[in-house]
């Protein structure tokens, strides 16, 4: 069954095919998911035994480089694309946790997550937190719509963990992320996540499992054509690492044993 739109022009969710952001949800341990979605995670993890990990370790390197991109850098705003379906800790929490006034863009074309967003997504008094119906590919409906609640004259970190995969293109994908960056100002940050080949040949085995049952499909790349994504900005240090290598809390949470090594980020800074 493909989406459809209902009566009301909503679009129709399709449940008898796995979709990324409900088997991402139910490897953090939501409840925003299908059997088709749960049957699908439980054979990824079989034939990749911590890619639930990679998960939980994605959304932690989500909560430290924002707590870092708040109380550290100064950012109050934030446009987070590939948002995914709400869950604990989203960008918002942990901004407006640190400073109130935050404001927040959510950026998705999945309906479901359209269908939580206005439920869950909510924002403290002090701040602001929007959603943008777009694809990722589309930024210059990104950038109208987000600009209703953020000021592009002013820093703005752009968030994309877990979404440039998903266009598989190699030179649409340079092109999507350096129209962003060019996009915001000086000051400005971008944090990204993406998973890499050559690392896990499990991985590179599943991904084809996924494309060839998932609806949305995706792509593995270098590591180097991840740190490429930040050509002309000021990597933080540690640099292009594992997410759970990314400046992490207790220092022996993934010292001792590579945690997902197959899933790098990073985070830089325009100058």
């Amino acid at each position: 069954m493909a989406e459809q739109h209902l009566p009301d022009g909503t679009r129709s969710l399709d449940q008898l095919r796995p979709h990324s952001a409900r088997v991402w949800d139910y490897w953090l341990g939501g409840k925003s998911n299908y059997e088709v979605d749960r049957v699908t995670g439980d054979q990824l993890q079989e034939a990749v035994p911590d890619v639930v990990e990679a998960a939980r370790a994605d959304r932690g390197f989500l909560m430290r480089s924002v707590r870092h991109l708040t109380a550290e850098a100064g950012i109050r705003q934030f446009l987070d694309l590939g948002a995914g379906l709400p869950t604990n800790h989203n960008t918002h929490e942990v901004a407006q946790d640190i400073a109130p006034e935050s404001r927040v863009v959510y950026v998705d074309n999945d309906p479901l997550v359209l269908r939580y967003a206005d439920a869950l997504l909510t924002s403290g008094p002090q701040g602001a937190t929007n959603y943008v119906d777009a694809d990722v590919r589309d930024i210059a409906a990104i950038l109208e719509q987000a600009a209703k609640t953020l000021d592009f004259t002013r820093p703005v970190a752009v968030m994309m963990l877990g979404i440039v995969q998903f266009i598989i293109d190699d030179a649409e994908a340079r092109d999507v992320v350096g129209r962003l960056v060019e996009a915001v100002p000086p000051g400005s940050h971008l944090a990204l996540a993406h998973p890499v080949r050559g690392v896990s040949s499990e991985v590179d085995r599943v991904l084809q499992m996924w494309n060839d049952a998932g609806v949305d499909p995706q792509t593995l790349r270098d590591p180097a054509d991840v740190a490429g994504y930040f050509d002309g900005l000021e990597i933080l240090e540690p640099g292009v690492v594992p997410c759970a290598r990314w400046r992490p809390e207790e220092p022996a949470v993934g010292a001792n044993r590579a945690v997902a090594p197959w899933r790098v980020c990073a985070v830089g800074r325009k100058p």
